[in-house]
């Protein structure tokens, strides 16, 4: 029987992220949790492949090595996924049955909770802002696809309201939420609107003041500040409203 408290639990970084991004977030998280904390090795080359399928195949294996290690040294059964930006997009294929370009994950089986951070869902976007990409899994596994089983956990930043005639952040805020929405005067976590980021059907956290990446401001998603304002939360959620 899975332990819904002890569950290991893995990080799964944005596009264009290194592992070695989110060494802050595995110890902030181990801290927090006493539990071991496991982080994808991705590196910057994986995800330049990802405008393809081919390239999402290749982030995905080494997701899959890291659930398999981090089980295989666990007396539990599932673990908890934390993916950010783009990697929590991506880590709803992994939940699938079904084979993905023939090969077949079932992370249904395995994840008890996916917890994305500022993932761009639902995103109009072009290949720079992983519309595609969003667009496709969207229609292969829509919302949250595989709930109650698997516990959904979406989290926003409103950190910034775009602005096309402000700041040169709020400037740059406009851009990317337009791009990602088509409505650039919103607010978001500097990169992707909440609107966006809130996943349907899913468990929702939106956090006032917290940014995407903490080149864009403190506090972060996964910087200890950030982090104490969702995962009780998100924990709490998964195990009133869940199976997993």
């Amino acid at each position: 029987m899975t332990n819904k408290k002890n569950l290991p639990i893995i990080i799964l970084g944005g596009f264009l992220s290194l592992a070695a991004n989110y060494k802050g977030l595995s110890h902030a998280l181990n801290a927090l949790s006493g539990q071991k904390v496991w982080v994808v090795n991705t590196q910057i080359f994986d995800w330049l492949t990802s405008i393809s399928r081919a390239g999402w195949l290749f982030v995905l294996n080494k997701l899959d090595l890291t659930v398999n290690q981090a089980l295989s040294n666990s007396k539990e059964t599932k673990a908890i996924l934390i993916a950010h930006s783009q990697g929590g997009v991506l880590a709803r294929l992994y939940l699938q049955p079904e084979p993905f370009m023939g090969k077949r994950f079932n992370g249904l089986d395995r994840i008890a909770q996916l917890i994305t951070l500022g993932s761009p869902h639902l995103n109009q976007g072009g290949l720079q802002r992983g519309g595609n990409m969003s667009r496709w899994i969207e229609r292969q596994v829509p919302g949250s696809a595989f709930a109650p089983q698997v516990c959904y956990t979406s989290v926003a930043g409103s950190y910034i309201r775009g602005d096309p005639n402000g700041t040169h952040f709020s400037r740059f805020a406009f851009r990317n939420y337009k791009e990602i929405c088509s409505d650039g005067e919103v607010w978001g976590d500097g990169i992707v609107p909440v609107s966006s980021a809130l996943l349907p059907d899913s468990q929702h956290i939106i956090l006032k003041g917290v940014s995407h990446h903490t080149l864009l401001g403190e506090p972060w998603y996964g910087s200890p500040e950030g982090l104490s304002l969702w995962w009780e939360t998100a924990i709490k959620q998964r195990e009133n409203n869940c199976k997993g």
